[in-house]
């Protein structure tokens, strides 16, 4: 895929979704649905961005027992998007299951890459060590995750531009890293605390990027985003 950076379609209707799109120029860039949107509009909004010519990162979290994520995911299967992804926290024979639904319902051979969520990026380490009551290093248990999902089948993860270097270092460079959390300078963090730039998460490894907030509040969300783009495409790793 050329262009890596996917935007969080963080929007509640179609209308709004579609509106934000075409008023800032933006059909056909690579773009994240999340549950506020495809639970609201279903699988009817993918159909409609593919139609567009926008790959699609459908991040639904899924978290459930193996028999129903392999059911849910046959059928997420067949809206031939580009990443889906369920947490890490489901375990093995869970994320076994959620791999074999993708194959079983792909059309045409076109699997969906199944991501694991290690970590949410508005966790950190007070949180998961006085609220979870885990005291491994946060970076750890990122890393420790993102084994599980290597070991049972997963293409990648969903972590931090913090956790990447490590992850790479011990799983290899062909498990994709997709990084949130991305903040161009001088914008605001809002609820994330483990946040990075397009260009430190480049250059820390990650394989792509999802940037919300950054671009969608922006004066100039077209401006924003090429800006984005051409600080992704300038870095070497």
């Amino acid at each position: 895929m050329q262009n890596s950076i996917f935007l969080a379609l963080d929007f509640p209707t179609w209308e709004e979704t579609n509106d934000f799109l075409e008023k800032n120029k933006l059909t056909g860039v690579p773009v994240k649905v999340g549950m506020e949107l495809f639970y609201r509009e279903g699988p009817i909004v993918i159909e409609r961005l593919r139609a567009n010519g926008h790959p699609i990162f459908l991040d639904l979290k899924l978290h459930d027992i193996p028999t129903t994520i392999y059911k849910a995911m046959r059928n997420l299967a067949s809206l031939d998007v580009t990443f889906v992804n369920v947490h890490g926290f489901g375990g093995s024979k869970m994320i076994e299951a959620a791999k074999q639904g993708l194959e079983d319902g792909s059309v045409n051979g076109n699997i969906p890459k199944l991501l694991v969520v290690t970590l949410l990026t508005s966790m950190d380490q007070d949180v998961l060590m006085n609220e979870l009551q885990v005291n491994q290093p946060l970076s750890e248990m990122v890393v420790d995750l993102a084994a599980l999902g290597k070991g049972a089948g997963a293409d990648g993860v969903v972590c931090s531009a913090q956790e990447v270097i490590k992850m790479k270092q011990q799983l290899g460079n062909d498990f994709l890293a997709v990084t949130p959390g991305i903040r161009l300078a001088d914008t605001s963090t809002d609820d994330q605390k483990r946040v990075a730039t397009p260009k430190a998460a480049k250059q820390a490894g990650a394989d792509a990027l999802v940037i919300g907030r950054s671009i969608t509040q922006a004066t100039n969300p077209q401006a924003m985003y090429n800006k984005a783009i051409e600080e992704w495409k300038h870095v070497s790793r």
